[in-house]
């Protein structure tokens, strides 16, 4: 597979993970089954998921970047 591929799904991956985090902190207030209200949210583990996705983001665009570099540096042999 293409390594600008894989980063790019990283990419993805990533903001999925921001997103449901996010989601998550946001919903704080919806209510259960029963009725009562839910207004807990355990900030600790959506704090290291956040940062999970900010790892794989930076992982992700660093494997992009030498993606490109490798391909210019192809493309500077051929020439």
């Amino acid at each position: 597979m293409d390594p600008s591929a894989i980063a790019l799904q990283g990419l993805q991956q990533a903001d999925v993970r921001l997103q449901t985090a996010a989601a998550r902190i946001a919903g704080v207030g919806g209510a259960t089954p029963d009725g009562a209200n839910l207004d807990v949210v355990r900030l600790s583990t959506e704090v290291v998921a956040m940062m999970s996705a900010q790892n794989l983001y930076d992982a992700s665009l660093a494997t992009l970047k030498t993606a490109d570099q490798m391909q210019k540096s192809l493309v500077d042999l051929t020439a």
